[in-house]
């Protein structure tokens, strides 16, 4: 039921106007601008400061605008990956190209545990759902949990090439996705352990359920698994004709996990009912194509998705800097949100109808679904903001950017 391309290109009717210009007319050629510099005197370049010329230092002073409350620099090299503990949310981990991840508190940035020990980058570092434990994993395969009360390194173990990281919602148990096609499981601290084995292609993102008795896992060849994770079978495998024709590059489920937002490089999100394995919408813009490519056959890629918790609302976000918001009963495409660059990821506030995205050009941006008006924006990175997390009462965003820092934006909204 792919109805909804038609409904996806150009519903405002926007016409563009392309201004010519004659380039001989007004463009001066290489000989006069060569004769015009033989007037201009190098010798003396004068000091600058005396001129009234600003320095470039001055410059950047003024572009540089910081709306963070608090910014956390232990990190020396990009910092990838960032969440916050459930319990509290009063406690961050970011992970980073240092082979680091920090355990730091919110409120002051002051450092309760340092994850040592990893042999590369750490791309994945989050809290496990009591927020009694935290696991970092490198993308070499390391995978570390650490006890937070005590700052003890509680277990380790070493996979293929990390593809994502994931606590069970409601029990000590860790999984995790390889460059191999596996998927993990084990428990924690114990470390037993179960595999969930398909064929030879990346394991690109997975999530499990809210039952908790099950994992959804997607693949590098467009495939998605529906797994038990008691009897290790696959309950469901969704490929081919209504299926997905690249890579996975996210997943998201709603509230009770009676259906599965998946997004993919080939353009389209697809949505899944994953009781019956069936897919039931999908969802792309311009076709799934990238616009302004000169390549007829390049994709829009899907970088992240999801449900709002209030309203039957999706949100989809590409790589070409669209976030669109679509009505999941109708699948129709309700508004698109335009960004300057792409948008890395999403993320909807807990109990509203506001959607976040954070984006290569370095900012935060709130945008209200039920109008596709933006709400504010936040700036103080120097660099793209590779993931965020928003805290329960959506007051609150911690980034991590490739500037080597993590920072925290007080949300403030006039409707609060």
């Amino acid at each position: 039921m792919d109805n909804t391309e038609g409904n996806a290109i150009d519903i405002h009717g926007d016409e563009e106007i392309i201004e010519v210009i004659d380039l001989n007319e007004t463009e001066p050629g290489p000989d006069d601008l060569a004769d015009d510099l033989e007037d201009v005197d190098f010798e003396d370049p004068g000091n600058a400061e005396d001129e009234g010329w600003e320095t470039e230092d001055e410059m950047e002073a003024e572009a540089e605008q910081d709306d963070s409350e608090l910014t956390f620099s232990r990190h020396t090299g990009s910092v990838f990956c960032v969440s916050l503990d459930p319990a509290t949310n009063s406690l961050a981990v970011t992970g980073g190209e240092d082979d680091k991840a920090y355990v730091w508190r919110v409120s002051d940035g002051e450092v309760l545990l340092e994850c040592t020990g990893h042999k590369d980058s750490v791309t994945c570092a989050l809290f496990s759902h009591d927020s009694s434990m935290v696991a970092s994993g490198d993308m070499s395969g390391m995978i570390k949990v650490w006890k937070v009360e005590t700052k003890e390194e509680i277990w380790s173990f070493e996979v293929g090439d990390l593809e994502w990281l994931e606590w069970h919602p409601c029990a000590p148990v860790l999984l995790a996705g390889t460059d191999d096609g596996n998927v993990w499981m084990w428990k924690i601290p114990s470390g037993d352990c179960k595999t969930f084995q398909s064929s030879a292609c990346q394991a690109t993102s997975g999530k499990v359920l809210p039952d908790g008795k099950r994992a959804v896992v997607g693949y590098e060849d467009g495939t998605v698994r529906v797994w038990d994770l008691k009897q290790g079978n696959a309950i469901h495998v969704i490929k081919g004709q209504d299926g997905h024709k690249g890579a996975l590059t996210c997943l998201a489920c709603n509230k009770d996990g009676s259906l599965v937002l998946t997004g993919s490089v080939d353009g389209f999100a697809k949505l899944i009912n994953s009781a019956t394995g069936k897919v039931v919408g999908s969802f792309s813009v311009d076709g799934g194509k990238a616009k302004g490519s000169k390549d007829e056959e390049e994709s829009n890629s899907v970088e992240s998705a999801g449900f709002c918790n209030i309203l039957p609302l999706i949100a989809v976000a590409y790589l070409d800097g669209t976030l669109a918001i679509y009505d999941l009963s109708t699948q129709v495409l309700r508004h698109r949100c335009q960004h300057e660059a792409g948008i890395v990821t999403l993320q909807w506030e807990e109990s509203s109808s506001v959607v976040s995205t954070c984006c290569l050009d370095g900012a935060l941006r709130l945008w209200d679904a039920r109008s596709g008006s933006m709400v504010s924006e936040y700036r103080g990175h120097t660099a793209e903001i590779l993931d965020f997390a928003i805290n329960r009462e959506a007051s609150l965003a911690v980034t991590a950017s490739g500037d080597s820092q993590a920072k925290v934006f007080c949300l403030q909204r006039p409707d609060r």
